[in-house]
């Protein structure tokens, strides 16, 4: 059983900075791609960043120059640091991340955490 966990959201005010971590657990092989998309309310799921384990990232336009996504592959974690923040970016995000698990790539979801950029 694979579990992702996610913590470090909240309540910020425009300009400031939120700092999320997904940490991945169980029996796990390897991880491949590892990202967080996030779900603005009234609006479609998107993906926000995602990091090659070779540590190749990307963005969405919206939040380039603002966003960063690292991970850490010996714990199995993958952090988005979020600054200059905006109304805007509220949202629900979700940490996600392919798991090779015997042999077989999966995907898996953390279960969402919200952040809220509000004055």
């Amino acid at each position: 059983q694979v579990q992702l966990v996610e913590s470090g959201g909240g309540l910020v005010q425009p300009g400031g900075s939120l700092r999320l971590s997904c940490a991945a657990s169980g029996s796990i092989f390897s991880i491949n791609q590892m990202g967080w998309y996030r779900h603005p309310p009234g609006k479609e799921r998107e993906l926000v960043a995602q990091i090659t384990s070779g540590g190749a990232a990307d963005y969405t336009d919206s939040v380039k120059g603002r966003f960063t996504i690292s991970r850490d592959n010996a714990k199995n974690t993958v952090i988005l640091q979020m600054n200059s923040l905006k109304p805007e970016d509220t949202a629900v995000y979700y940490c996600q991340a392919l798991i090779i698990v015997l042999s077989a790539t999966h995907q898996y979801w953390g279960q969402g955490t919200q952040v809220t950029v509000s004055s």
